[in-house]
């Protein structure tokens, strides 16, 4: 293919004269909104479990533990969530990039609903004892291996279904991360907000219940989805090349390494800022003293303007590229966090407010364009397995981490933000390097 050609590829891949797998319109707007509403409910769930873990585990869950150690407890059981997660990658991005991607997505949003609707029923140490705590530890691992597997399928059924704009069509599906958080924290604080006294006692517990509904509502609309077309053409392929005996995706996403890789650290400042402004943030904000509902407003505040702003970054990387906007958004993304601590120093609800907001603006930047930039850096029979897997290690290293750092450096700073604020840059770094070594993928084909 000469230079030219490769010059007037379209934005979904396709060159002059090439044709691409697609689908009907009517079932490309069924396929986005389910991936919306599957990662909707995926952050919900998981993301329901860290507003917990800052405001009511700890208390409940760890009551032997001082009000420091019960927090570091409890965002422990929170990271291990983020720890199953690659697991989940691999298990779901395997059968996802042999079976398909449709399977592998109705079994997950299963799999995350029920152990979520568990843990609401989930009795406390005060009734069962240690088995409590115990308990709780396993039924987040069953939510981090069945969401391991989620934000893959979910992106690239947006993706492998779109004809053009794979960047806008695949943050439909990352627009579920401000989605989820807009609705774990509405919830919660509206719960909270009800049932007063008495919500440590049950109160907390209807957010979780919740989630029953959704899982249904989303199966509904998972079920009536087609199988990815790029996916089957590509499966075709594979078979008549290989004689009917497929190679494991993950050896050959391992065997080459690079892209998983560069996945990981594009991914890894996005996920350690969401998890500062997103969770840990609650539990800082209410040892500084504000009220709990205006801490959980504020982020409910700024998950609306990330949901509103993720479409329109994704929507440029699709015009400019992604490296453009996620090299910028990582830049950004490392100057705001300290800018969120100067403001919420000053003690003011609306200084607290705008730090917060702040926060999520520039990670909605960053995290943008992501989701297709991973699929993008993968052949279709390891695309769910190599973007899965990177997203998840990232997610556990940057996500499940985070809030126990945090804690522990607030604790060993004597409550200064300062090494926070370095941490952060550091992770923000390691994107931006990654950014210049990942290849640009915006107008290439899959």
């Amino acid at each position: 293919m000469t230079d030219s050609q490769m010059a007037a590829r379209s934005a979904d891949g396709a060159s002059p004269g090439e044709s691409s797998p697609r689908s009907s319109r009517r079932m490309r707007n069924r396929v986005l909104v389910s991936s919306f509403i599957g990662s909707v409910i995926e952050w919900y769930d998981f993301y329901l479990f860290g507003i917990a873990s800052a405001a009511v585990f700890n208390k409940l869950f760890f009551p032997g533990f001082s009000s420091t150690a019960g927090t570091l407890a409890s965002f422990a059981t929170l990271a291990a969530g983020f720890i199953a997660r690659p697991v989940g990658g691999i298990i779901w991005g395997h059968f996802g990039d042999r079976a398909g991607r449709k399977r592998m997505l109705v079994l997950s949003i299963l799999l995350m609903g029920l152990s979520t609707v568990v843990v609401g029923l989930l009795p406390g140490y005060a009734t069962i004892g240690i088995a409590a705590p115990v308990i709780l530890v396993v039924l987040r691992l069953v939510q981090g291996v069945s969401a391991g597997g989620e934000w893959g399928g979910a992106v690239l059924m947006s993706m492998e279904h779109a004809p053009k704009r794979r960047g806008l069509s695949s943050s439909v599906a990352q627009m579920g991360l401000y989605g989820g958080i807009l609705l774990a924290n509405g919830v919660f604080a509206l719960t909270s907000a009800l049932t007063g006294d008495s919500f440590l006692a049950w109160g907390w517990r209807i957010p979780f219940l919740i989630s029953a509904a959704l899982v249904v509502i989303g199966l509904w609309i998972r079920l009536g989805v087609e199988e990815s077309p790029v996916f089957k053409e590509a499966r075709e392929k594979a078979a008549r090349a290989t004689a009917g005996t497929p190679k494991l995706p993950v050896i050959e996403v391992l065997r080459r390494p690079k892209n998983l890789l560069l996945s990981v650290f594009l991914v890894l400042g996005a996920f350690a800022a969401s998890a500062v402004y997103g969770t840990w943030i609650v539990s800082y904000g209410i040892t500084a003293g504000f009220p709990r509902a205006d801490i959980l407003n504020a982020v409910l505040v700024s998950a609306a303007i990330g949901l509103v702003f993720q479409p329109v970054f994704a929507y440029l990387s699709d015009l400019w590229g992604r490296r453009v906007v996620v090299g910028a958004g990582a830049v950004l993304q490392a100057i705001s966090i300290p800018v969120m601590f100067a403001l919420m120093a000053g003690g003011g609800v609306g200084e607290m407010y705008l730090g917060i907001s702040l926060a999520a603006f520039t990670h909605a930047i960053v995290y943008s364009p992501l989701g297709a930039w991973l699929g993008e850096l993968f052949p279709t029979t390891q695309r769910y397995t190599g973007a899965s897997l990177g997203y998840q290690i990232a997610g556990t290293i940057g996500g499940g981490f985070t809030p126990l750092i945090c804690a522990s450096l607030l604790a060993s700073g004597g409550g200064g933000t300062a090494g926070i604020s370095l941490f952060m840059g550091a992770t923000c770094l390691l994107t931006v390097i990654a950014v210049f070594f990942a290849r640009e993928t915006s107008r290439t084909a899959l």
